[in-house]
């Protein structure tokens, strides 16, 4: 299975935004963009172009989509009626592996991707392992019996301790290592300081 093998904190300082919790401390430290000219600010102003295509980046990286994934599920979000940009959030909310973590059962996307992908979890009784699949309301989710036993979920309030809030549309049972979706989610439980507009320009160009 595709994915982006680079170093989330190198990205993080390439769109000043933390992709991963442990990129905070890594922007306050390195504040700056990566390589040898990452801090001039002649090089660094930047066109209405540039804007576009770094907001384009910062939440497909933040999401951890491919570029062929993102491009595809704007295709669809324009398609749907509604904001475009909105919409896109809203379907990218919606994927499994974003859903394990904003119930609280891994520390970062990436994390929850990687559980997901082990077949950690089951959905409505059947075992999954794809990333992308999207979730609905009704949806039922537990980690198998196996991985229940498995270091990682016998000290889960370590690893990915719970956090504190949860969305709206997600029921969460910890002690049974599982989550309902009771909604669908909106565009405030997506993160405030995407400009999604920016990357509707960006593909309308």
């Amino acid at each position: 299975m595709a994915r982006d093998t680079q170093s989330i904190v190198k990205m993080s300082r390439r769109e000043g935004y933390a992709l991963h919790p442990k990129a905070h401390k890594a922007l306050v430290k390195r504040p700056g963009k990566p390589g040898q000219h990452g801090n001039n600010m002649r090089l660094n102003k930047q066109s209405q172009y540039a804007l576009q295509l770094r907001e384009k980046q910062k939440v497909k990286r933040l999401y951890g989509l491919l570029e062929k994934q993102f491009s595809n599920l704007m295709k669809e979000a324009t398609r749907k009626q509604g904001q475009s940009g909105e919409t896109l959030l809203l379907l990218l909310e919606r994927r499994l592996d974003n859903a394990v973590y904003r119930a609280g059962y891994a520390p970062s996307r990436r994390a929850a991707r990687q559980l997901v992908t082990h077949g950690h979890f089951m959905m409505n009784g059947t075992r999954v392992d794809v990333p992308s699949i999207r979730v609905k309301e009704g949806d039922e989710l537990i980690a198998r019996d196996h991985s229940k036993g498995t270091e990682y979920f016998k000290k889960l309030d370590d690893v990915s301790p719970a956090p504190s809030s949860i969305p709206a549309w997600l029921k969460v049972d910890r002690k049974k290592l599982s989550f309902t979706v009771t909604g669908l989610p909106v565009r405030d439980d997506a993160e405030p300081e995407i400009k999604e507009q920016l990357i509707v320009e960006y593909y309308s160009r």
